[in-house]
């Protein structure tokens, strides 16, 4: 979606500012991707959270104001240098926000009493099981440096104790990839016109009342807003939106047994504590069900372009993907500060 597109765009700067070591911290938000791929883009640590572990309230952007019906977008989230800053930040910004009480409140029961950082642990990779999901998520290029990295790190992996589950299969993958198919195209439209109307109507001194006002202001300033090459199609299909109806809840309802038979049933029937995949080729997976996930610096293309490797699990399974994520990272020691050539 352009609109999408345009929201990373925005915050391009901080992720490269903390990939030039001119940060050490910053925050951002991910519907499905918006952390998971520009960490992975950038050589940095992204962490998106299982949904409602920190507020989307009080960020200043309109869709950080939605009103959450699915709950599964819009957290504030970090993006580090390593994934102990990561998780510094990540133990800072958890918690109960009574502006967003029902998603805060329900997640308070996956934080520890002890905090985030008792799990960075050199180790952590020891006795756990992780996933390796070749189809779709962990493809290469025959001979490429990529797939030969990726092996490099599953051996890696092996020699600090974890278990390597390989060739998993989530059930109705291609539904869960096509957002069309698995209802959220359907449901985002909905959920972002109440959200963004609701937000903008709560302001002190906007002129901007609605989601109209928006597509209206666009038209009137097309020149400066680009309509012309990127045009409005998001915000003129949420428009046309008439709530959350019987057809967009019917929608939620099978995202939520896509995951349920999906990520989850095979987390489970196989006993994972995590499953691998690479880049940001699994952020729709847990964008659908509002699982964790944890991108992390894996290496270098021939070009010298970086490329991650994600961690993700069920909802509550920071603890254990934190452990896995520093395990890795400090036995593999991927990344490399950032050169620039004129």
């Amino acid at each position: 979606m352009t609109e999408r597109k345009s929201l990373r765009a925005v915050s391009r700067s901080l992720w490269i500012a903390v990939a030039a070591n001119m940060v050490t911290a910053s925050l951002g938000t991910e519907t499905d991707g918006s952390i998971i791929c520009p960490s992975a883009a950038n050589s940095v640590v992204g962490i998106k959270p299982t949904v409602g572990l920190t507020t989307s309230q009080g960020w200043g952007h309109p869709c950080i104001a939605e009103t959450r019906y699915r709950r599964d977008i819009f957290d504030c989230r970090p993006i580090c240098r390593t994934v102990s800053d990561a998780v510094r930040v990540l133990e800072a910004i958890v918690g109960f926000d009574e502006r967003d009480a029902e998603a805060t409140g329900a997640a308070l029961k996956y934080i520890p009493r002890e905090g985030y950082r008792q799990f960075l642990k050199a180790d952590g990779l020891r006795g756990k099981r992780v996933g390796l999901l070749r189809n779709k998520f962990l493809e290469f290029p025959r001979g490429s440096i990529e797939g030969e990295i990726f092996e490099e790190h599953f051996d890696v992996m092996r020699k600090k104790g974890a278990i390597l589950v390989d060739n998993l299969e989530i059930e109705n993958v291609d539904t869960i990839l096509d957002d069309n198919l698995s209802g959220r195209t359907l449901t985002l439209l909905a959920e972002f016109k109440i959200s963004l109307n609701a937000y903008l109507s709560d302001l002190s001194l906007s002129p901007m009342r609605s989601l109209l006002d928006v597509i209206l202001f666009n038209n009137k300033h097309g020149i400066d807003e680009r309509v012309e090459e990127y045009g409005q199609p998001v915000f003129l299909e949420a428009q046309n939106t008439s709530g959350l109806g019987p057809t967009e809840r019917r929608a939620i309802a099978k995202m939520a047994h896509l995951s349920k038979q999906g990520l989850e049933r095979l987390m489970i029937e196989k006993q994972l504590d995590a499953v691998v995949t690479a880049d940001a080729t699994f952020t729709s997976v847990l964008a659908i069900g509002g699982y964790p996930g944890i991108s992390v610096p894996a290496g270098y293309g021939e070009k010298g372009v970086p490329f991650g490797i994600c961690f993700g699990g069920l909802k509550g399974s920071e603890p254990k993907l934190i452990e896995i994520a520093y395990g890795f990272e400090q036995a593999t020691k991927a990344r490399k500060l950032p050169m620039f050539k004129p």
